[in-house]
């Protein structure tokens, strides 16, 4: 079979975006308040673990249940704790004036990497309005926008046509891919203009064997060195080693998801980080029959990895 061609044209923003990042969890005490102290500890352990970097106040993160000086304080641990390796953030809202001021506040107190950006979620305008949306807003950004294609969460997916437009802007450099269409997301990595990091678990493996810059994998808190160990196989066309790996991971990823995430993957970080198992209502821990699973299907990996 002859391979894809792909993009003579990639853009150097590719390699900013490479490598595995991870979408922080948002630890709570028993009193649902941020627990700093878990948050630092846990970026800690995973910025050890050979990670790329972070995203912070994501739908992993919880965000849309912080208020705006609760996301401003756990920036301030993340960041203290991350060291060198870059940080994401996510920002959304309904309007883009609003959703642009915020990041310029927030440019002025962090070294953003990038800002991490969904559709306005509930609204779900037509294609000519997202363009209109991130065109604004990207023409204010003080840093570079991911976008974020999304429409589980959003109610409205952002076309293929719409992204190609949108890569025409300077300021919109990446693509955290949820769409689950993967001729669309082959065409976005062969056209080369945004760096697209598989966003679904599960995609992983197709997202980068297609030449994608990497991946923002929420089940990557667990298990760690083995997601780095994965997105560099592929990243390096070591096919066998990556097929091996993947084979390992593939079942604890799919109940990572199998109830709404984080819930999941903080029942299983409660285990093995010390976090408490809490979440902000209306978010409800893992069911007790689902951590079962996890725990096995995690002690299982666990132990072939070791062979």
């Amino acid at each position: 079979m002859p391979a894809i061609a792909q993009s003579q044209h990639r853009s150097p923003h590719h390699e900013a975006y490479q490598g595995l990042w991870i979408p922080l969890v948002t630890p709570f005490n028993k009193q649902e308040a941020v627990d700093h102290g878990a948050l630092q500890r846990l970026v800690a352990r995973l910025r050890g673990a050979g990670v790329r970097g972070f995203v912070a106040c994501g739908s992993t993160g919880e965000a849309a249940l912080l208020e705006p000086q609760e996301q401003d304080a756990v920036l301030d641990t993340v960041y203290a704790a991350a060291g060198a390796l870059p940080v994401m953030v996510g920002v959304s809202g309904p309007r883009p004036g609003p959703v642009a001021a915020r990041m310029q506040e927030l440019a002025k107190r962090f070294p953003v990497h990038a800002f991490l950006l969904p559709p306005p979620s509930y609204i779900r305008p037509s294609q000519q309005g997202l363009l209109n949306f991130f065109l604004q807003i990207a023409d204010q950004a003080p840093a570079p926008l991911a976008l974020y294609d999304v429409p589980s969460r959003t109610g409205v997916k952002i076309e293929l046509q719409t992204l190609l437009q949108l890569a025409e802007h300077p300021r919109i450099q990446a693509l955290k891919d949820c769409g689950g269409q993967l001729q669309a997301t082959q065409t976005l990595i062969n056209d080369g203009r945004l760096a697209v990091l598989a966003g679904d678990d599960h995609a992983i493996f197709p997202t980068l064997a297609l030449g994608g810059a990497g991946a923002i994998a929420a089940s990557a808190h667990l298990l760690t060195p083995a997601f780095v160990q994965l997105v560099a196989a592929l990243a390096e066309e070591r096919t066998e080693t990556a097929r091996r790996l993947w084979l390992v991971l593939t079942r604890l990823i799919g109940l990572c998801f199998a109830e709404t995430n984080p819930a999941p993957v903080k029942a299983l970080l409660a285990r093995l980080d010390g976090l408490h198992n809490e979440l902000r209502a209306p978010l409800h821990p893992a069911s007790p029959e689902l951590e079962q699973r996890l725990w096995e299907a995690y002690r299982q990996a666990e132990a072939q990895l070791a062979v």
